[in-house]
């Protein structure tokens, strides 16, 4: 496939028509048009920047990528809404912001960076188990973390999902609550940090995630947002490349 060129359903999901299958079905119903001629073949690619695409008569664009960093401060729901009205990261953005879909879930009690993008395929990319991009967390929990807990960490954790581990867990300093320790991980399962640790019986009094692939969550503020320079997008697409099957 030639550099800027995409399959037509890709376009579509892309542009917030529809998803890559409900692209289809528009295509099957001969609603979906490339430079006037109406296509029904799904696997035909198209050049965003010199066909014009129409879906019953419209023509759709392509918005502009957006790249927003949040820190989630602790108490934020990461979801579009929430029946109960409790407060969800949403309420942090301005409207412009808004429609923006969140990559990976952190959970209500957890702090730290979470990328927001309408690029859908590197947001597919870092997410995807096979790419195996790395989360770093810090976590204060209670009690002296022994040596011991941080080759467990690494060694595996039987969970009851399956064994989850470290790639690298070290202790970062005692502190009154307990001991603050850092860990990297290159999976994102449902409370994975959380239900590790406390497997090995330490209570997690907060877990900040500090790094997702190149991305540092550095000192942004709880609450605030900053978008991503050029760099830091091409430093994205260039730990994707490098981790992906056949690179």
């Amino acid at each position: 496939m030639r550099a800027g060129h995409m399959r037509l359903q890709k376009f579509l999901s892309r542009a917030g028509v529809a998803s890559r299958r409900g692209a289809e079905e528009l295509m099957r119903g001969g609603r979906v048009a490339v430079s006037g001629v109406t296509t029904t073949e799904p696997g035909i690619t198209v050049d965003p920047a010199a066909d014009r695409i129409t879906v019953d008569g419209r023509e759709v664009r392509l918005p502009a990528a957006r790249f927003i960093v949040l820190h989630k401060p602790a108490g934020y729901l990461t979801t579009r809404r929430d029946p109960g009205r409790r407060r969800t990261i949403y309420d942090l953005l301005p409207d412009e912001l808004r429609s923006l879909p969140y990559v990976g879930r952190l959970d209500q009690g957890t702090e730290g960076l979470l990328l927001l993008t309408n690029d859908g395929d590197l947001a597919h990319r870092l997410t995807h188990p096979s790419t195996g991009i790395e989360r770093e967390y810090r976590a204060l929990v209670a009690g002296e973390a022994a040596a011991e807990t941080f080759a467990r960490l690494v060694q595996g954790v039987e969970l009851e999902d399956g064994t989850a581990r470290a790639l690298r867990a070290r202790a970062l300093g005692r502190v009154r609550r307990g001991t603050w320790i850092s860990l990297v991980l290159q999976e994102g399962r449902k409370r994975e940090v959380r239900r590790m640790l406390e497997a090995l019986g330490h209570t997690v009094h907060r877990l900040i995630r500090v790094r997702y692939g190149p991305m540092r969550l550095g000192r942004l503020a709880p609450g605030a947002w900053r978008e991503l320079s050029p760099r830091e997008v091409q430093a994205i697409q260039r730990a994707i490349r490098s981790r992906s099957p056949g690179s």
